[in-house]
């Protein structure tokens, strides 16, 4: 996809929002917002965790997005209470491919589908 996400500090309706309780969201078309320790460090992994989430959105015209992470999340939290978040399947793809720097150079477009029913471990 050709628009590159801003990487910013938390600003403070970010912080609001999120009750400074995590370490980055990322918000497209906005950008993708970290906790000030983590921006300081740059940490490639959780930049690249946030880099997935970016490329899920646009993929899904942001909107679907959030319909469809909100609705999987509460299905989740019936089928999986103590791990509903970790259980998402944008989470799932995120996760299981943050380590991996050339990820985003290979990832074709819906590749959190195969997470829907994939099973963890």
């Amino acid at each position: 996809m050709c628009i590159k996400p801003k990487i910013k500090k938390k600003s403070w309706f970010v912080k609001l929002f999120t009750c400074n309780s995590i370490i980055g969201i990322t918000l497209a078309p906005f950008g993708i917002y970290l906790r000030d320790d983590i921006y300081d460090k740059q940490s490639p992994r959780t930049i690249n965790h946030e880099k997935i989430h970016w490329y899920q959105q646009l993929e899904m015209l942001i909107i679907f997005f959030y319909i469809w992470y909100l609705t999987e999340w509460i299905i989740r939290l019936f089928t999986n209470t103590k791990e509903a978040y970790h259980s998402i399947s944008f989470e799932r793809e995120a996760y299981a491919n943050d380590k991996n720097e050339d990820y985003l150079k290979t990832r074709k477009p819906f590749s959190w589908l195969k997470y829907i029913i994939k099973r963890q471990g």
